[in-house]
């Protein structure tokens, strides 16, 4: 595995790192777009994975032979290059998790059990449904009032607005980083600053936002962040939660199992400290290993020289969409990244994405998991490209020739 590491290549086309990319559809080379839902995996991510299941598997944290104590050590130190890589305070303040929507879900479940009803919790027209499904439970169960930030013209998100739905019933403010449908970047840093003000906690949603530029949680000064590994080029089946330790000291358990305790009799129960609290059962021990491997491959690049050929891609994609006739681009925020959405007049998205497809590009159609923002932007679905440090120039033209193609067959 260091091997595959140390030979990771330093120049910035690294498609061939990602063995998937190497086949054709339909008889034509594979132009991935649809990062933004789940992206490829680069080889040492598949080799990490496969070392441990070939040679050292076994359960962590419960056994003293040696195929248990590697596994736990390999497992623990995925834990830490997490925390390195988002500058946690500690490797005690992440949490795995399955993915970014049980981490949301998670504090949704053991912060909202401090709440009554009247308490407010803030997100916003540019949500995840996974930022937005916990927090309406709490308002059915607890009945907290939910405040929606609106999004402005321009697709960026009203912090006067916000700012004015701000008050000392605010108790906790639920953002994202960046858009999973429009790629609009939001000052989180300063939502951060304004929601502390009133004494708010806040969580950030940085699933698409940690891909594509450097996160530093003790510099944002946020109380929680999530993201999920399979879109940073990790498995699926792992996710992460940060949270400043007082923080998660002072939340119940979410689940109940084996690891997560310290004493179990049928009268009284008492329990492990963070993180290990909120780890019930066995973990996604592979997985973990495998994210860890996928941090170490991007520790491995030079990621301002790939985010700024990757931003390239996308604005020469953008420049592209907005010169064809018929097509609406909704992403437009002037701080924006990585994903475009639009549609083709009189071409349903689902059409578009199958003529897409017939020429081997990979995009993603429909509502995107945030219908709230559907509705502000006036459609049911958009085709949705979002790039990765895999894609090249060809691919945005080819990208623009693909919607040329399909207004042709369906003109």
């Amino acid at each position: 595995m260091a091997q595959a590491l140390n030979t990771i290549a330093q120049t910035l086309d690294l498609k061939s790192d990602f063995p998937a990319l190497a086949q054709t559809v339909n008889g034509k080379p594979v132009v991935y777009l649809d990062s933004a839902a789940s992206a490829q995996k680069p080889q040492a991510v598949i080799d990490a994975m496969d070392h441990v299941m070939q040679k050292h598997y076994a359960n962590v944290h419960r056994g003293v032979y040696s195929f248990s104590a590697e596994t736990s050590a390999a497992f623990e130190a995925a834990r830490g290059k997490v925390a390195k890589f988002i500058n946690a305070g500690s490797e005690k303040e992440i949490v795995f998790t399955r993915n970014a929507t049980e981490a949301i879900n998670l504090v949704a479940s053991c912060f909202g059990q401090s709440l009554k009803e009247g308490d407010e919790i803030i997100i916003s027209e540019l949500e995840h449904h996974a930022n937005i499904v916990p927090w309406y439970f709490l308002k059915q169960q607890r009945g907290v009032e939910l405040k929606i930030v609106p999004v402005k013209a321009d697709r960026s998100l009203d912090m006067e607005a916000f700012e004015k739905l701000l008050g000392p019933k605010t108790k906790m403010v639920a953002i994202t980083q960046m858009s999973n449908v429009l790629g609009t970047i939001v000052d989180v840093a300063k939502i951060v600053e304004k929601a502390h003000a009133v004494g708010a906690k806040v969580l950030i949603d940085g699933s698409q936002a940690i891909v594509h530029f450097d996160v530093d949680v003790q510099a944002l000064g946020c109380d929680f962040y999530v993201f999920t590994g399979h879109k940073l080029y990790g498995p699926t089946g792992i996710g992460v939660l940060y949270g400043r330790y007082a923080e998660l000291d002072a939340l119940p358990p979410y689940q109940g199992g084996g690891e997560m305790i310290e004493h179990v009799a049928f009268d009284a129960i008492t329990y492990k400290e963070p993180p290990i609290r909120f780890e019930a059962g066995t973990p996604a021990i592979v997985e973990a290993i495998g994210l860890g491997a996928a941090i170490d491959y991007l520790n491995g690049i030079d990621r301002a020289a790939v985010h700024a050929r990757e931003m390239g891609i996308f604005h020469a994609a953008e420049k592209l969409l907005a010169g064809i006739d018929g097509v609406t681009v909704y992403s437009t925020a002037p701080e924006r990244a990585s994903i475009i959405s639009f549609s083709v007049d009189k071409i349903h998205p689902h059409d578009v994405a199958t003529v897409f497809d017939q020429l081997g590009i990979a995009v993603r159609t429909g509502h995107h998991c945030a219908q709230p923002l559907m509705k502000t932007l006036g459609v049911t679905g958009t085709v949705r490209a979002s790039f990765a440090l895999y894609n090249a120039m060809e691919d945005a033209e080819k990208l623009g020739k693909a919607v040329q193609t399909a207004k042709r067959l369906f003109a």
